[in-house]
């Protein structure tokens, strides 16, 4: 048996299921974090939208092209 033959067969059922688990574990606690900080995002947009009005834009101007040339 090779050496990494003999690696593959020290491995028992036993440690692949308790580490599916702790993955498992980690993606549960993970998508908790993100779902806070979806939840942080939102209410900071939430809260800026209600602290400053709507900005009005007036469609009646035309677009000027401004020079760029430096005196």
């Amino acid at each position: 048996m090779s050496e990494s033959e003999d690696k593959k067969a020290q491995v028992d059922p036993e440690t692949i299921l308790m580490t599916l688990d702790q993955i498992g574990q980690t993606i549960e606690i993970m998508t908790n974090v993100v779902g806070r900080l979806r939840g942080y995002i939102t209410e900071q947009t939430e809260h800026e939208t209600k602290a400053s009005p709507p900005k009005e834009t007036d469609i009646t101007t035309p677009y000027v092209e401004q020079s760029q040339a430096i005196h």
